[in-house]
C-alpha cells in the first residue's frame, strides 16, 4: 500500500514536470513582441471584455475602435468574366431542384474537363516496390506508424543504401 502511494506520487510529479516543460516550450515570443501584441489588441479592441459575456471590446463598443480592414473585392469585370466562363463550362447550378451543376446534368452540351495526366502503371508499381523495400508503408495496426518506424532493424540496410545514393547524387550535383 505504501509503495503504491509512493509510485502514484512519483508518477504525478513526473506528469506535472512534463506538462510544465511543455508549457514553457511554447514561449517563443520576446517581451517586446508580447507588449506590441498587447498594444495592438488594445488599439483594435480585440481583447475580451470584463465579465462573463465572452465578447471582445470591439463587439461591445464598435464606435470606439477603427473599422476592421475589409479584404479587397473583385471588380465587376472580373465577376462578369468568371460568370461567362462558368456558363461556358456548365459550372453553374442547373435550373431545377436536383442540386446538380449544368455540366453534370447534360454533359454532352459542355466541353469535357481536362484531366491532368497521372502516373503510369509502371511508375506506380516502381513506387510501390520502393515503399515495400524501404518500409515506407503504414503498419497494419492502429499505431499510425510506418513499418520502418515500427521495425527499424528490418529496414536498416535500405536506409543505408538510400543515404549512400543521396550522398552520391549530391556529390555529382556539386561537381
Amino acid at each position: 500500500m505504501r509503495t503504491s502511494k509512493l509510485a502514484r506520487a512519483t508518477g504525478t510529479l513526473f506528469l506535472l514536470a512534463a506538462l510544465g516543460a511543455a508549457a514553457h516550450a511554447d514561449g517563443d515570443l520576446t517581451r517586446a513582441q508580447v507588449k506590441a501584441d498587447l498594444a495592438e489588441a488594445m488599439r483594435t479592441g480585440n481583447m475580451l471584455a470584463a465579465g462573463e459575456s465572452g465578447m471582445t471590446l470591439r463587439e461591445l463598443n464598435p464606435q470606439r475602435y477603427p473599422a476592421p480592414v475589409v479584404a479587397e473585392g473583385k471588380t465587376r469585370a472580373q465577376v462578369q468574366a468568371e460568370l461567362a466562363d462558368a456558363i461556358r463550362t456548365g459550372d453553374i447550378m442547373a435550373n431545377d431542384e436536383s442540386g446538380l451543376k449544368a455540366n453534370e446534368e447534360n454533359p454532352q452540351r459542355y466541353p469535357a474537363r481536362v484531366i491532368a495526366a497521372g502516373k503510369t502503371r509502371a511508375q506506380v508499381r516502381a513506387e510501390l516496390a520502393e515503399a515495400i523495400r524501404t518500409g515506407d508503408m503504414l503498419a497494419s495496426d492502429e499505431s499510425g506508424m510506418k513499418l520502418n518506424e515500427e521495425h527499424p532493424q528490418r529496414y536498416a540496410r535500405a536506409r543505408a543504401t538510400t543515404a549512400a545514393e543521396a550522398a552520391t547524387a549530391s556529390n555529382v550535383a556539386t561537381q
